[in-house]
Formats: structure tokens, sequence, C-alpha cells
């Protein structure tokens, strides 16, 4: 009796960004920001500013959102924020669908890690408040390595888990996901549901744009192995 093979896998780890692409929390993060200039008389970034520095680590994040204000200040806007988005982070939810598309990837045999802005503080907290953290093999966040478009979250992550670059897929909601991908030289998937448009994610490499997780999950489903490419 000769046995079906499965196809051979085209990707062995899959990385996530993990605010606006696994954590439904672009609004939350654009109103502390906002919330933190207020608490201190400062002048507001629109909502496409805030949102358009998601996904960089905080430091960079508010340098970019608020570029009017003086250096001297960024510590007290920093702590300001922090303030306001711990005080809803356990109300934030992971989108719908994504933990069940995270297990079945996992059952599938493939690795999964997450790169991410957030401090590592940050990360744990979220992830052990959703109870996914059997789920992935190994993380990174910004404040123990490089902020993104920098590719050293990436390239720490290939380290870690013996997987090539070439073998590793990008998931993420931001051109600095994407940027930084590209300078892995690892494969990228933009979603379009978190804190970037379409229009300002079409800047930057991405095998495809989705819309959304049932999106996303059938896009994965028909592209992780190499007779997809054949």
């Amino acid at each position: 009796m000769i046995e079906d093979s499965k196809p051979e896998k085209r990707y062995d780890l899959i990385v996530w960004d993990w605010d606006g692409t696994i954590l439904d929390s672009t609004p939350t993060i654009v109103q502390c920001i906002q919330q933190a200039c207020r608490d201190l008389g400062f002048k507001e970034p629109d909502d496409s500013l805030a949102s358009s520095v998601i996904g960089l680590g905080i430091h960079d994040s508010l340098r970019r959102a608020v570029p009017w204000i003086e250096p001297a200040h960024f510590p007290k806007l920093t702590e300001r924020f922090r303030y306001h988005y711990l005080s809803k982070d356990n109300e934030l939810h992971l989108f719908a669908g994504i933990r069940e598309l995270l297990q079945d990837l996992r059952d599938e045999g493939y690795l999964l890690g997450v790169a991410t802005g957030k401090s590592r503080v940050g990360l744990d907290r979220s992830i052990a408040h959703h109870e996914i953290g059997h789920l992935f093999h190994a993380t990174r966040t910004a404040d123990e390595s490089f902020s993104k478009p920098h590719p050293g979250m990436l390239l720490e992550l290939s380290d870690a888990t013996l997987v090539p670059v070439r073998r590793m897929l990008m998931i993420g909601d931001t051109t600095h996901d994407l940027e930084m991908a590209t300078n892995a030289g690892v494969d990228a998937v933009a979603v379009t549901y978190g804190a970037h448009p379409a229009s300002t994610l079409e800047t930057a490499p991405s095998l495809v744009h989705v819309d959304n997780v049932p999106q996303l999950s059938q896009w994965l489903h028909n592209n992780l192995n190499m007779m997809s490419y054949s």
C-alpha cells in the first residue's frame, strides 16, 4: 500500500506582528496617544498620524506621532501613554478567528513567532491574558532587540528557531512590518484590517494583501506549501 505524501512546506516559521494583526488594539492605541497629549497640554496628533506609528517601539512611536514637542517631555508622555493603555489593556480582544487560525497552524506543524513593537512586559502580559502562550515557539520585542523596520527581530527569531530566513513568513498590518521583512530577506503578507490602510501598505513589498482573518486563513491554506507554487 502506497501512503499519500504530504506536500512539502514552503515555510517552516510564521512570524506575526501583535497589535493590529493578532490583537484588535489600533483604536485604543490611537486614543491613548491622544489622551497622553491632552494630559500634558500638547497638541494631539490626528487619528491618521497616530495610527501610522503603530508597530514601532514606544519611543520611536511617540517621537513620530508628536514631533512638535521637546525631547525632554517624552519620558512624561511615555508614562502617560502607558498609564492609559494599561487601564484598557485587559479590555482588548483578539481578532475573531485568530486564535483558531494560530491553533490550526501549530497543529499542522508550523513554528509560530511574534515580532512586535511592544515591550517584553507588555507582550507577555497580553499573551498571558489571552492564554495563547503555548502556541508560540519564540517571540521578540522592540525593547530587547531593534525597532522595526530594522531586521533584527526576524534575524534573532531565525537564529532562535534554526529556521533560515528564506523559509520564514512575516504577517503584519503596517509598512514597518513589511519593510522589516524585506530588510531581513523574509516574505511577507499584509493585512489591511489593522493600523495601516491598503493604500499605505501598497508602498511596501508583500506577497498579498488580505482584508480580514477569513481571507488570511484561506490564503495561508492555499499557499503554505510548495505544491501551491508549482
